[in-house]
């Protein structure tokens, strides 16, 4: 993935994708199921947006299977 084409999501978007909670998003995180934020100040965290969109339509895929 080239850097000039990442787009990072704050963890309030990664819910409204997701429509998860919260802690239901860390958890899915400690056991390795969901993609791993990247902290990209002492305080503030984000996920890259095409991993999120690639744990979505895995999780589509897998529902219609």
């Amino acid at each position: 993935m080239k850097n000039a084409e990442v787009k990072f999501l704050r963890l309030q978007q990664v819910r409204e994708i997701t429509q998860l909670s919260r802690s239901s998003i860390y958890r899915l995180m400690s056991s390795g199921e969901f993609p791993k934020q990247i902290p990209i100040t002492s305080r503030q965290v984000v996920w890259v947006k095409a991993h999120i969109e690639d744990w979505c339509n895995k999780k589509v895929e897998a529902a219609l299977r």
